[in-house]
């Protein structure tokens, strides 16, 4: 298993996707620190407090976590794509292993994205706000907030990767992914915030310590999370066993 998992790791990194998907994360995300850094100067300077500018500019890096989707449904239908998963079963052994390890790369793929945006997210926190001479606050709150950022985007790898399972379409896989991040569950969040505090992505906003209302305790948003992962897994598996492999 250890040597069908470095094979898969070697796929994962070979290409230009993994980088583009990081570089186009980091920009989204310093657009966001960028507002509020000049937002919080103004903030700051009706007497609002540094420390919540500062966690603000925190939680701005927590949109890395759909860049970190994207890029586990791409190692997945990337194969489909290009015809070669067929074979990448046959060398696994079966189709089990296969979505064990691709999931295992897929988890180990977010991890890169969740360190890169909680360590960029402490520099954004740090710097952001000197072309307008605001100090950052770090407190305990921060910590937390970037330690949730990191874990978003650790859970939310492997989603994208069983959802490619599922979907097998590139194209239908990201724009699921997109729709589902940017538009359904904010959208059902707008209309029912009670119920949509379930739903994988809002249970994120817990994660990450968003000040929103209506959202879970952060225990059980990682239970809701490991639901939607569960439930995920299995279908995948489900589809995976039962239906042709191309």
């Amino acid at each position: 298993m250890r040597n069908l998992v470095h094979g898969e790791l070697r796929k994962a990194v070979t290409g230009r996707t993994w980088w583009i998907l990081m570089l186009a994360g980091t920009f989204l995300c310093l657009l966001s620190t960028f507002g509020f850094a000049s937002e919080g100067h103004k903030a700051i300077a009706a007497g609002g407090s540094a420390a919540d500018v500062t966690n603000d500019i925190a939680r701005a890096w927590m949109m890395m976590f759909l860049f970190a989707s994207l890029s586990g449904a791409i190692l997945v239908t990337r194969e489909y794509g290009t015809g070669t998963v067929a074979r990448s079963v046959l060398l696994a052994g079966s189709r089990g292993r296969l979505l064990a390890a691709k999931t295992a790369v897929a988890t180990a793929a977010g991890a890169a994205f969740g360190l890169l945006a909680a360590g960029l997210g402490a520099l954004a926190c740090a710097f952001a706000g000197a072309p307008y001479g605001d100090s950052a606050a770090f407190t305990r709150e921060t910590w937390l907030i970037l330690a949730g950022v990191f874990a978003c985007s650790v859970l939310a790898a492997p989603w994208g990767a069983l959802l490619g399972w599922i979907v097998r379409n590139q194209v239908s896989a990201v724009a699921l992914l997109i729709t589902l991040t940017l538009v359904v569950d904010p959208g059902v969040q707008a209309l029912a915030p009670e119920a949509a505090q379930y739903l994988l992505t809002i249970a994120m906003s817990s994660v990450y310590r968003d000040v929103k209302p209506d959202l879970l305790p952060v225990p059980w948003a990682f239970a809701a999370i490991a639901g939607w992962l569960t439930a995920a897994w299995f279908a995948a598996r489900r589809l995976l066993t039962t239906r042709d492999i191309v």
